[in-house]
């Protein structure tokens, strides 16, 4: 985990920082697609209502995050 300079917020004051939060999910959901697709791993999607499986090849990974995840 990366020490941001607002590492010295109480947790309370981090829960509260929803910019902050929706960042860091979505950077975790591209590395968990990212390794996803690395490992030859399908994924699941919720799409039109149900539940649909994407093949590893089909992932759709921007080329900037296709790095070696941390």
């Amino acid at each position: 985990m990366t020490k941001t300079p607002d590492s010295d917020l109480t947790p309370a004051q981090r829960v509260d920082d929803i910019p902050r939060t929706l960042r860091a999910l979505r950077e975790a959901v591209q590395e968990a697609l990212w390794r996803h697709k690395l490992a030859g791993n399908p994924v699941a999607i919720w799409k039109a209502g149900r539940v649909e499986w994407v093949q590893p090849e089909d992932i759709p990974v921007p080329t900037r995050t296709l790095r070696e995840p941390a």
